[in-house]
């Protein structure tokens, strides 16, 4: 009874190491990572409490808006750090960059120290939002690697349960600090430090394998995510409507919260699965020991084989480094500069700048349209939620949809991405010429688009330049976003909105020196902004259409291919070992 006990507990322990060290409990650790990667999507909730208490007008604020944007965006140091550190490394920093970056915001807001400089605060966001690319490098790209003929539908979740973060911080916020915005910022620079901290070991790289039940596990997943948006939503509507108490706050993010570790409960099924599995086949193993001599198998069938792949291998790393202007076939590994320097990435790039720049600036003065148009405070952070639902939905859809469509009819993935400029582009009109209640339909639209563009941005990179820089390749394209948003943004949105708020001054006789803090009120205020933004969003859509033309070829053909002959490789190396015989499986068969 006593052994039976002791191998009972053996086991339990076993299992648990396998579920802790598991593809799935990596899977769900990256999900929580993500939700926790999304804190720039709220700046339109707390920028007033930063305009109010350092006096900044619109341009300041846009300009520092900006730099979150560049940080957010700005991923070449997260994607050359994970080329030569390991993954645990690059959470690391990531979580005491989140941490420094937005405490410091936060003392400067509740005046716990001087007012900063406009340059220190613009240091400050852009080094709290650059820790989102090491969240992103660390987990995202790690689960696209162990998951590459899944790579769509995972990019999608991924970036889906980013699109969810504002509106899960918002939940969380009112049920531990109530209304006060102001701690709001202090929640996102410890919370999504500490979860990065908690799962550092735990994503990794793993050898690419099968599972019977990988695209039903998906789908749960997918189901899972969308109940957590529509629960989202549903109480952001009702929230609105009804006013709720402190506990009542808290009740909704224990919901949340439950929600969030149900993929957990797939995670140990799915490896419970797998353990029974192993226990069954290892009998069975043990069995091949008198199969024919192991060397016949490996020399006369594997080494050649390893042989050429190795020669294919060093031909291709020798063109690749001399080969600048001659890149491989797509969807074959490019080296940075083949990639760099194509005329796909190009144009993926302009794209990028109009497309994401134009969101970008969209989300950053979400608060200040809502204002100029009336809306009161509570209702701005609704836009706020909505948006970020919305971008959920759109990441999710870019993910699972372009992946199936691409499968069935092969329709290119830029497709979507084309799509989703012109949706983008509707409400920037929405904007631009409102009606009442329309920014609230403006929200959605803005929203799905942004989190489609990104997600597509990502997988349309893995797909036609190869995963070998796929850390380094992302983050580089990812530059075009925070370029647009200093063009659109700053450059554009932020001078006009300055020069009609200056021109209402003008008519009630006062100059900007009489007032605190520059504010314009009317539709008037984005009326020309929003125009040309729309503009440039219909000028990357026909930009994304060229890229379209251009790849409807690869498109067209098997463009996993390779990784399932990789799987194919892996598994025929794990048959040949298995059957060379493993000492422990013998004496089960004896």
């Amino acid at each position: 009874m006593a052994t039976t006990t002791s191998n009972n507990g053996g086991d339990f322990c076993r299992f648990l190491l396998q579920v802790i060290t598991g593809r799935w409990f990596m899977m769900f650790a990256s999900f929580l990572i993500m939700a926790g990667a999304g804190a720039t999507y709220l700046f339109g909730v707390y920028s007033k409490d930063i305009k109010a208490a350092l006096g900044y007008d619109q341009s300041t604020l846009n300009l520092m808006s900006t730099f979150k944007d560049l940080g957010a965006n700005v991923g070449v140091l997260s994607g050359l750090l994970a080329e030569v550190a390991p993954t645990w490394f690059v959470l690391l920093v990531g979580s005491v960059m989140n941490f420094t970056g937005y405490f410091m915001i936060w003392l400067a807001v509740t005046k716990r120290i001087a007012n900063p400089k406009v340059w220190q605060m613009c240091a400050y966001i852009c080094i709290g939002a650059n820790s989102q690319n090491f969240a992103n490098t660390g987990s995202l790209v790690t689960c696209v690697k162990n998951f590459p003929e899944s790579r769509g539908m995972m990019l999608g979740l991924m970036k889906g349960f980013v699109g969810l973060s504002g509106a899960i911080f918002t939940q969380l916020y009112h049920a531990i600090y109530g209304n006060d915005s102001k701690s709001l910022i202090l929640l996102i620079g410890w919370l999504p430090a500490a979860i990065s901290l908690i799962f550092v070991y735990n994503i990794r790289v793993m050898k690419i394998s099968t599972h019977p039940n990988e695209l039903k596990v998906f789908y749960e997943y997918l189901a899972i995510s969308i109940a957590l948006a529509l629960l989202i939503m549903v109480l952001t509507v009702v929230q609105k409507k009804v006013t709720f108490s402190h506990a009542a706050y808290v009740i909704c993010a224990v919901a949340v919260c439950l929600m969030l570790f149900l993929p957990f409960v797939i995670a140990v099924r799915e490896e419970f699965y797998t353990w029974k599995n192993k226990k069954q086949v290892t009998a069975p193993i043990s069995t091949i020991v008198e199969a024919p001599p192991p060397e016949t198998v490996s020399k006369s069938e594997i080494e050649p084989e390893c042989t050429e792949t190795k020669i294919e291998k060093k031909s291709q790393e020798a063109s690749v480094c001399t080969n600048v202007f001659k890149p491989p076939k797509r969807g074959e590994d490019y080296s940075i500069f083949q990639a760099l320097l194509s005329i796909d990435m190009i144009l993926l790039f302009v794209g990028t700048f109009c497309g994401l720049g134009c969101s970008l600036t969209a989300v950053d003065n979400l608060g200040q349209i809502g204002e100029s148009l009336g809306y009161p405070h509570h209702t701005i952070s609704t836009f706020v939620s909505l948006l970020s639902i919305w971008n959920f939905f759109g990441r999710v859809f870019a993910g699972f949809v372009s992946e199936i469509i691409l499968l069935k009819f092969k329709i290119p993935r830029p497709v979507i991405m084309a799509l989703a400029l012109f949706v983008a582009a509707i409400g920037d009109i929405l904007v631009a010429f409102p009606w009442p209640g329309s920014v609230y339909l403006a929200s959605l639209l803005l929203g799905f688009a942004f989190g489609a563009q990104l997600t597509l941005l990502f997988i349309i990179v893995s797909e036609l330049f190869g995963l070998k820089y796929y850390s380094t390749l992302f983050n580089c394209a990812q530059l075009a976003s925070p370029l647009g948003s200093f063009a659109l943004n700053v450059r554009i949105v932020g001078k006009l909105y300055d020069k009609e708020a200056l021109k209402q001054l003008a008519a009630k006789g006062m100059t900007r020196s009489m007032v605190k803090e520059l504010t314009c009120i009317g539709k008037q205020c984005y009326r020309l902004s929003f125009s040309i933004l729309a503009a440039a969003n219909i000028f990357g859509f026909l930009v994304i259409l060229i890229l379209v033309l251009r790849t409807r070829k690869y498109y067209a053909g098997d463009i996993y291919k390779r990784f399932r002959d990789e799987m194919e490789a892996n598994e025929k190396d794990m048959a040949l070992k298995s059957a060379q015989g493993n000492p422990s499986g013998e004496r089960q068969g004896q």
